[in-house]
């Protein structure tokens, strides 16, 4: 029902990643109160959505760290833009959250964004930089700290990412976008993009 739901308010093409491959485990942070906005922004049962090319490259980078006894879990994908604009009101801060109404909005909302993390082969969380919707310096793509485990965990995490087909973004360690965004976005929205935060996104892993 939340995926027929979902499909009925966009154009995007979008499936469930659990539909192309069970092991990923999701845990939608949006689906629940531990987030920015402290509550639930998405109804019970929503599943992780994405465009079908970005949850065939999800599947590579699974099952590369599979191989190292580890696997993703995935906090967000597609993100209405109702949603968008909930997070915009709780945030106000441009460099962390999206303007919903500036450029494209969030990448998110075109289903070639995901918001991901590092588990191990036992759905156990492993230490990473910080939690999610950590606005701090400490979330900064590159790892500054002195934790050895830590500093492991995020690089397997990006070569993973990396190596399927993913960029990163420089302010926050979890958010991965597509390396070819750019052409799922209709030309007036990618000039909108591309002029609201021009080489912003091309921050690669």
């Amino acid at each position: 029902m939340a995926v027929e739901c979902l499909a009925a308010q966009t154009a995007i093409p979008l499936i469930d990643i659990k539909s192309v491959d069970p092991t990923i485990v999701i845990e939608l942070r949006y689906a629940g109160a531990n987030n920015l906005a402290r509550r639930a922004l998405y109804p019970p049962g929503t599943p992780a959505l994405v465009r079908p090319e970005v949850a065939s490259r999800l599947v590579t980078a699974q099952a590369f760290l599979r191989r190292y006894q580890y696997q993703l879990k995935i906090w967000d994908a597609y993100r209405p833009k109702s949603v968008q604009m909930q997070l915009w009101q709780a945030a106000h801060n441009n460099d962390y959250v999206a303007d919903p109404e500036a450029g494209a909005g969030s990448l998110h909302s075109w289903g070639v964004a995901v918001d991901a993390t590092l588990i191990d082969a036992w759905n156990r969380p492993v230490l990473m930089p910080t939690d999610f919707d950590d606005f701090t310096p400490a979330a900064m793509w590159h790892y500054q700290g002195a934790d050895p485990a830590i500093r492991s965990h995020v690089h397997l995490l990006q070569i993973a990412m990396r190596d399927a087909g993913f960029y990163g973004l420089r302010t926050e360690w979890w958010h991965f976008v597509i390396a070819n965004w750019q052409k799922y976005l209709p030309p007036e929205e990618l000039k909108r993009a591309l002029q609201a935060f021009g080489m912003r996104w091309q921050d690669k892993l």
